[in-house]
């Protein structure tokens, strides 16, 4: 294994000690399996990430959100640490192009594949943690997940928040499935949101529901109405 990782080392602000972490990092088991390398993939790695983001994140909320109660915390670090957030960090990063795959696990996608995204981000922050320690690990879930809370955390209640305004409003709002492709263990679906009948916005997800989720979201952000009171 020698790819190189200096254009993303810049882009995290972070440059490995030891190459050997970011090379495990991106080591899908897949991979492993085809090549033989036992305990090689980047599970381990993810187990610690998944770890070190649970406690970086709750501490973070806890100092930034003094009013919000245990509830409410937990509610949002939950929206900030799913499975779709974090593979579109990782996926606007380019994580998956240096993902170690096995030939069959290429050929279906897997570089795209939001739940193996989702675990870059941790497998790379357990990468950093066993590199640099606790204050590059920090740094690292502050910069690329924290860095803009409100705006993230608005995909875990989307559909109900959409729901409320298009209530509010007078609106009719329906989810339409524009699409589905791929094999039955990887499929995709690409539905669209409406709002009395015209398209707001298209997403696409591993699952109808996470498809509409998406759509919701972007409808959000495109309506841009996180201040009204509904």
């Amino acid at each position: 294994m020698n790819k190189d990782y200096s254009e993303l080392e810049e882009i995290l602000g972070y440059h490995f000690k030891d190459k050997k972490h970011i090379d495990t990092a991106f080591i899908h088991k897949s991979y492993a399996n085809e090549m033989h390398m036992e305990n090689s993939s980047y599970e381990r790695y993810e187990f610690l990430g998944d770890a070190i983001l649970e406690y970086v994140t709750s501490k973070e909320l806890f100092l930034k959100y003094p009013e919000k109660s245990e509830g409410e915390l937990t509610k949002l670090r939950a929206s900030l640490v799913c499975e779709y957030t974090l593979s579109q960090i990782t996926k606007e990063l380019g994580f998956g192009e240096y993902l170690y795959l096995s030939h069959g696990e290429e050929l279906t996608g897997g570089m795209n594949r939001p739940s193996i995204l989702c675990d870059l981000f941790e497998s790379v922050l357990g990468a950093i943690f066993l590199d640099g320690g606790m204050e590059e690990a920090e740094k690292y879930v502050n910069k690329f997940l924290l860095n803009d809370i409100e705006n993230k955390s608005t995909f875990f209640d989307a559909k109900s928040t959409l729901q409320e305004y298009a209530q509010a409003e007078g609106l009719k709002l329906d989810y339409k499935l524009v699409s589905m492709h791929g094999p039955e263990h990887n499929r995709v679906y690409e539905c669209i949101a409406r709002l009395n009948g015209e398209t707001m916005a298209s997403g696409t997800g591993q699952t109808k529901k996470m498809a509409e989720q998406v759509a919701a979201h972007k409808t959000i952000i495109k309506l841009n109405f996180e201040d009204k009171d509904f």
